[in-house]
């Protein structure tokens, strides 16, 4: 059993200590994934650091530390990650909208059409990834460990508990099924794709 895995069960049991020694066992990979996270919603190193220690205080609670291992442990950060990620990206474009001086300078246009475009494909991916959910859970799960969590895919494997013929499959259809959503610029309603 890894030191990781240990120190979850050690602070599931209330062990201040091990909650904290997880947290700096754990901090740089969950930098690694919250700079996907943030990079996706135009926030850079800075909202990744924020993103972090967003995700992690509710995670690091004793009854939020029902996780397995470690895997288990960055599916769930990548999950709550992406949420607040999202959540932010709502909140910032309906600011842009509807508060703020006219911008003056065509470079502050660009840089502000760019971002806000960056955010709205955030938005419409997290809509791809619930109709995909809605459609598959295990598919929309697979996506998050390899996408959002950056896990490979044997290590999925061993947090899904399915080989490494069957998660390629299901890859290659969650893939097909997230570029059809998002492919041809409407959003499907009804969850199919």
């Amino acid at each position: 059993m890894g030191e990781v895995t240990l120190l979850i069960g050690r602070a599931r049991d209330g062990d201040r200590e091990a909650a904290d020694a997880l947290f700096r066992a754990v901090y740089d990979d969950l930098r690694r994934i919250a700079g996907r996270q943030a990079a996706g919603a135009g926030a850079g190193a800075h909202g990744a650091t924020s993103l972090v220690h967003e995700a992690y205080f509710p995670l690091a609670k004793p009854e939020a530390l029902a996780l397995n291992d470690r895997r288990h442990f960055f599916a769930v950060a990548a999950r709550a990650m992406r949420q607040i990620a999202v959540d932010h990206a709502r909140e910032r474009l309906a600011v842009k909208r509807g508060a703020g001086a006219p911008m003056t300078t065509l470079g502050a246009v660009d840089a502000q059409a760019a971002d806000d475009a960056r955010l709205e494909r955030l938005l419409d991916l997290d809509e791809a990834m619930k109709a995909l959910e809605a459609s598959d859970e295990r598919l929309a799960r697979l996506v998050e460990l390899r996408h959002f969590s950056g896990l490979q895919l044997d290590e999925a494997g061993e947090v899904l508990g399915l080989s490494e013929a069957t998660l390629k499959r299901d890859y290659a259809k969650a893939r097909a099924f997230l570029h059809a959503w998002l492919g041809d610029g409407e959003p499907r309603s009804d969850g199919s794709g």
